[in-house]
């Protein structure tokens, strides 16, 4: 697979008006599949890199390239097959049905002046989009007298129809109620585990944001912070941002992390429960766990991280102990002790699916030691297929080989720790079972 962004911005300038630019100089890049939010206040210029992004604007400086490929070079009728945009909210001066919306999709397949003239491929995609998000019901009924949600599942529903690569939404939860707040994000988290879209979206809400991407880009006339919600929802940034001072943590009883105003109840792990866990993450992996772990109320320690890691910063809003290395340091000796210690103390521990390198596979033979000594450890491994007819271990194995850097080390030693009795779990339900 290219290692190409899918769309890249590249040191671009925009402005509406010729000498006064909205914003100069940004530049990020979006890999197949993301799922990114950009975050920041009304007129920071959000929808105007939404527009930028379609190519619907070009930049004053600077690039915008769709798979490598410079957006400004391309047909217009190429890109509108590629990317697909969600606006808002869409009111038709014509009473169409929604079926006839989400067909509108097909237009940059038809030949010219073909709308409504569809071939059985596009029948198909029409079929399949109605179905994938879920709105057969609402088919036959006349587009403008949908409410609000039920509109832009249709308008989902119509982009996805158009086969696109990337998925482009401006505010997609604006003037919704809560539950079609939900029911809209829910429906493009769908999309993107199961059909691999990649997604760009605009929002408001810091907390849905929170709660449905993993990379959010703080964004005000320039790029403030970028990075998981861990690092990127930082008091003092939003406060900068936003201009009104937050706070920022788990809410008891949330998986995500929350924004309040400031004055109201305190916001914190409030993990009181008698049973402890040690995690072993890093770069990301921990997130779900870490999360878990604070919805169940258990106390958890964790480590070794890195200073710097989003797990790292995670880890020091829940956990109540983080054994921390400097930034990029392999594990040191008294990180290896300090370990074994806190898995002692734990008496169970959680091995998120973290890439192993020479710097941190010591943390599996600590991980194995300390189960010799009684403590017990779960695998954490979403992605680890059911083996059939084979055995767990080959399968283990061959699943832990393309995240292990450390000339197989790394796949030997959780083959060590699942042959000595390490058990395997691959949901969150299943994980959630051993807190009990």
């Amino acid at each position: 697979m290219s290692d190409t962004p899918l769309l890249a911005f590249e040191g671009v300038t925009f402005g509406y008006q010729a000498g006064r630019p909205l914003f100069r100089d940004v530049s990020f890049a979006v890999a197949r599949g993301e799922m990114v939010a950009l975050l920041g206040p009304n007129g920071a210029g959000k929808t105007s890199l939404v527009r930028l992004a379609d190519g619907v604007v070009r930049p004053q400086v600077g690039r915008v390239l769709f798979a490598g490929r410079d957006l400004a070079t391309l047909p217009r009728r190429e890109v509108a097959r590629a990317l697909a945009v969600v606006p808002q909210d869409l009111t038709m001066p014509f009473a169409y049905t929604a079926r006839q919306m989400i067909e509108m999709g097909r237009t940059p397949h038809l030949p010219p002046l073909g709308w409504g003239m569809l071939a059985h491929q596009d029948h198909r995609a029409v079929a399949d989009a109605i179905q994938t998000t879920g709105v057969g019901d609402l088919a036959e009924r006349q587009f403008n007298e949908l409410s609000g949600g039920e509109r832009q599942r249709v308008l989902v529903a119509m982009a996805l129809a158009q086969a696109p690569q990337v998925l482009l939404l401006d505010e997609p939860t604006a003037h919704l109620d809560i539950r079609h707040q939900i029911a809209v994000l829910e429906l493009v988290a769908q999309l993107n585990r199961e059909t691999g879209i990649t997604v760009l979206a605009t929002l408001h809400d810091l907390n849905l944001a929170a709660r449905y991407f993993p990379r959010l880009i703080l964004f005000q006339r320039g790029i403030v912070a970028d990075g998981p919600p861990s690092t990127t929802l930082d008091p003092d940034l939003l406060a900068r941002v936003y201009g009104i001072p937050v706070r920022v943590g788990i809410l008891r009883g949330a998986q995500h992390l929350s924004v309040l105003p400031p004055g109201s109840a305190t916001v914190a792990p409030a993990m009181a429960g008698s049973v402890s866990m040690h995690v072993i993450a890093g770069g990301g992996t921990g997130d779900l766990v870490m999360r878990a772990l604070a919805e169940a109320q258990i106390t958890f320690t964790a480590g070794v991280l890195n200073v710097g890691d989003s797990d790292y910063a995670l880890a020091q809003q829940l956990a109540v102990q983080v054994i921390a290395e400097p930034p990029f340091a392999p594990v040191s000796d008294l990180g290896r002790s300090a370990t074994f210690l806190a898995l002692r103390d734990a008496g169970r521990a959680i091995i998120c699916p973290v890439p192993i390198g020479p710097g941190n596979v010591a943390l599996l033979h600590v991980a194995r030691e300390a189960h010799a000594a009684g403590v017990r450890v779960w695998l954490f491994e979403p992605g680890l297929p059911e083996p059939g007819d084979a055995p767990l271990a080959n399968a283990l194995a061959a699943h832990v080989a393309a995240r292990d850097y450390a000339d197989g080390a790394g796949a030997a030693a959780y083959v060590d720790l699942l042959r000595e009795g390490a058990r395997i779990v691959r949901s969150l339900p299943e994980l959630a079972a051993t807190f009990a």
